[in-house]
């Protein structure tokens, strides 16, 4: 069979290529301005790229066109599949066509850690001999990729609340066939998409009806809105947390040489201790996630435990980009104000003396309008310098727009310092001016921003040149 993908650059586009390619198909596809990293990720997997759309790149010996939730009516590409009436599909429906019918669908929901807590799901299960296969909305350091097919019973994924294609807006996660849901935690996000939090969790209320009677469902009760949700819940339901009730329960956070380190109860009973190199204690919620899946597949504690401490992490969470003059800088893909507080906490609890900076570029969809204004003047607590960079999609109208001279004032007000630096060359020049050894250097966007994590580690390496 020849798969076209129209729109192939995107992490989760790029993955189901990859996952079609591996299962024998001819696979092809094409993007606008394609670019590293996907692009070097299809060129690996042995997939051609198109850089650009046309028409006459849909041939007649294309038997599936598989077309990404960026793409609307007016695309060349799309319109020549119309006219010729070719078949066509959404993303999360080839998903479920291809992949997820015979295999036991483990789907992992939330707003926030969704591909933390897939990629752990994964590699746990991977490490205990179960072979699973994943789908990664990111590159699981454990795999070396953002997929994995084997030929065990579990198909791992990650399920994204976002919309499927433009003639579909509902959510992907619904195609996903869930036996097993885990839904970590529920806020409002993805304002271009839904109107406010009720329409949040009616996709989640329906993401959670289609998990069998005999399937299971994992809750996480500390986030105040995932327990509006249990009603909807017709299956075995498990809930973790750090909340006193919960099934899985972590106690006794801290910090150990560099490792986050807490106690394990299940069902208020000793289950064991758990070392991991992931920070915070938003992560600590999606271990928690992690052994009530493993657990409840068959994988013994040991396992688990052993599984959990092998985790390399995700790239792009929280990822040691690089050290210049005692100088560490990381990335991380924190966007939402409350990804953006848990990360820097998580950040300050494993260095208290450490001076933090925190760097945010406003260019999602939801952080770049006015809707958590507030909430970003509090994100910043853990910091010692907060910068904050033009708000990516300037073309809203000024009263949706993100304020970002009102976020500044906001968190200096709170007794953080905070300046706007609108664009990268200046922040790079400031930082690099005025960082000192044993810095640490969080660079938060869920894009490319302009590649400053290496601009700012050569402009440090300069400096010490110099």
């Amino acid at each position: 069979m020849t798969v076209h993908f129209i729109g192939i650059c995107g992490t989760a586009m790029a993955t189901l290529a990859a996952l079609y390619k591996r299962r024998g198909h001819t696979v092809r596809g094409s993007d606008a301005h394609v670019y590293p990293p996907m692009s070097d990720f299809l060129a690996d997997e042995g997939i051609d790229v198109f850089d650009g759309f046309r028409a006459e790149q849909i041939t007649a010996d294309v038997d599936l066109v598989i077309v990404g939730n960026a793409i609307s009516r007016g695309n060349v590409e799309l319109e020549a599949v119309l006219d010729r009436k070719q078949r066509y599909c959404s993303l999360p429906e080839a998903i479920r066509d291809q992949f997820l019918w015979d295999r036991r669908s483990v789907v992992i929901a939330g707003t926030h850690g969704k591909t933390t807590t897939t990629s752990l799901v994964a590699s746990v299960l991977a490490d205990a001999g179960r072979d699973p296969s994943a789908l990664i909305g990111g590159i699981c350091a454990n795999f070396g990729s953002s997929y994995r097919l084997g030929a065990g019973r579990e198909f791992v994924i990650e399920g994204d609340e976002y919309d499927s294609a433009y003639f579909d807006k509902t959510a992907k996660f619904l195609k996903y066939l869930p036996d097993i849901a885990v839904v970590g935690n529920v806020e409002f996000d993805h304002a271009d998409i839904y109107a406010d939090l009720d329409a949040i969790l009616l996709a989640f209320s329906r993401f959670l009806r289609l998990v069998p009677r005999n399937g299971l469902t994992v809750l996480g009760v500390d986030s105040e809105h995932v327990e509006a949700l249990r009603p909807h819940v017709k299956s075995r339901v498990v809930t973790v947390g750090l909340s006193a009730g919960a099934d899985w329960r972590a106690h006794d956070v801290r910090s150990v040489d560099g490792l986050t380190v807490f106690e394990v109860s299940h069902a208020g009973q000793g289950w064991g201790t758990i070392q991991t190199t992931l920070l915070g204690v938003h992560n600590v919620r999606n271990i928690l996630a992690t052994i009530a899946v493993a657990a409840d597949v068959g994988v013994d504690t040991a396992a688990i435990i052993a599984g959990v401490r092998a985790f390399r992490g995700v790239k792009r969470r929280m990822e040691l980009r690089g050290e210049a003059q005692g100088v560490r800088v990381y990335d991380d893909f924190a966007h939402h104000p409350t990804a953006i507080r848990e990360t820097l906490a998580g950040v300050r609890a494993a260095h208290p003396a450490s001076r933090i900076w925190g760097i945010f570029e406003p260019r999602s969809a939801t952080s770049c309008r006015r809707v958590f204004q507030d909430e970003f003047s509090t994100a910043f607590d853990s910091v010692d310098e907060a910068i904050l960079a033009a708000v990516f999609r300037a073309n809203l109208p000024d009263d949706q727009r993100l304020s970002g001279e009102a976020v500044v004032a906001g968190i200096n007000a709170r007794g953080t310092r905070a300046r706007l630096i609108p664009t990268v060359p200046e922040i790079v020049t400031s930082v690099a001016a005025e960082a000192r050894a044993g810095d640490l250097v969080v660079i938060m966007s869920n894009g490319g921003f302009e590649g400053i994590h290496d601009k700012l580690l050569a402009a440090l390496g300069a400096r010490v040149a110099g």
